[in-house]
């Protein structure tokens, strides 16, 4: 073999071990694919989605889907640039910043911390908006989600707790906890009053001075709400705000005769809060597809994401603009009954 084709041989497997050794660096980018699709009126792993007890349910038809959106990469299990470059090339995948699902102030435990609290809260609005659209009574409450460590509340309020009066005196906004703890001075012992479960019970808890001077027991509390029925919700390990408005509608489904479908297979995405008014969501692009696969004919869509619905939406998939749950109800209602209005995304 001549010099010169001994080194064109050298040089060309230096450059295949280069690019090989540079398809598998890490880079800081996240793959986002179509998630796992499940029916709000079904069951999952045998279980139902949504189970309620102590009122009367009715049988459904059809589905209501929520969707959903799987990452892979972050900073705990960087991508490879190859898988990146593959998801650049696939029209179904976002390629997309780590900072995007990952702030740096902040670790992937934490985020899914907080994704696993956005579901539980989404929980509670959204049964809170199907209720409120059938006209069922329901009452605030005050609920502990966690003490401040090394605080006097450590260890004696706990998650979960419904606190119901401070020093004897009813509170119902968060508010007034703070104002009755903040009429005492640091270091006396504020009285409180808990529901925990099924049980009432009394927990003292010693004060503190926080930064400002005033008294505090260390306690971060959010506004709940109190059911005259329960409302069990299971989806596994599906976290985020983005399955309220499909809960919404499972639970009114069920509460209400006769199929809200009529049997039709209807996906949808979307925030909602108490009042039933609908939120835009990320990964629309992704979610729509998960959808089709799971063979959804219609697309409720939040009215802040028709824009990149539009430009995204699989052949197939009718998009359908949504803005409170009872807009979302009525299009439902025109489109089983074949008469009526049904909002469009604009150019969809």
């Amino acid at each position: 073999m001549s010099r010169r084709a001994l080194t064109l041989l050298v040089a060309g497997f230096l450059a295949l071990a280069l690019a090989v050794i540079g398809a598998m660096l890490p880079v800081p980018y996240v793959v986002l694919s179509p998630g796992p699709t499940e029916n709000t009126i079904g069951d999952v792993k045998g279980k139902p989605v949504i189970t309620i007890s102590g009122r009367e349910t009715y049988p459904t038809q059809g589905s209501l889907s929520l969707v959903t959106v799987a990452y892979q990469g972050g900073p705990d299990n960087r991508l490879d640039l190859l898988t990146a470059l593959r998801g650049w090339l696939d029209p179904t995948i976002a390629v997309v910043p780590e900072e995007t699902l990952f702030p740096k102030s902040t670790s992937a435990k934490q985020v899914e911390e907080q994704n696993t609290q956005e579901m539980t809260d989404s929980q509670q609005s959204a049964t809170a908006a199907a209720l409120n659209a059938l006209k069922i009574p329901i009452e605030k409450a005050i609920t502990v989600v966690e003490t401040d460590k090394g605080a006097p509340a450590e260890g004696k309020l706990k998650p979960g707790d419904e606190i119901t009066a401070v020093d004897g005196t009813a509170v119902g906004e968060l508010g007034s906890v703070a104002a009755a703890v903040q009429r005492h001075k640091p270091g006396e012992q504020v009285t409180f009053t808990v529901r925990r479960g099924d049980a009432s019970t009394q927990v003292q808890v010693g004060t503190v001075a926080g930064d400002d001077g005033k008294a505090k027991v260390g306690v971060q509390m959010r506004t709940g709400y109190r059911f005259p029925f329960k409302v069990d919700i299971s989806v596994g390990e599906v976290g985020g705000p983005s399955a309220g408005l499909m809960f919404s509608l499972g639970i009114y489904d069920k509460l209400t005769p006769g199929a809200l479908t009529g049997g039709m297979s209807i996906a949808g995405t979307g925030t909602i809060d108490p009042a039933g008014k609908v939120g835009p969501i990320g990964g629309i692009e992704q979610k729509m597809v998960g959808a089709r696969r799971a063979g959804a004919t219609v697309f409720l869509t939040p009215a802040d994401n028709c824009a990149d619905a539009v430009k995204a939406a699989p052949e197939g998939l009718r998009l359908v603009r949504v803005e409170t749950l009872d807009s979302a109800i009525k299009a439902i209602d025109a489109l089983r009954d074949r008469r009526g209005e049904v909002p469009a995304c604009p150019g969809g």
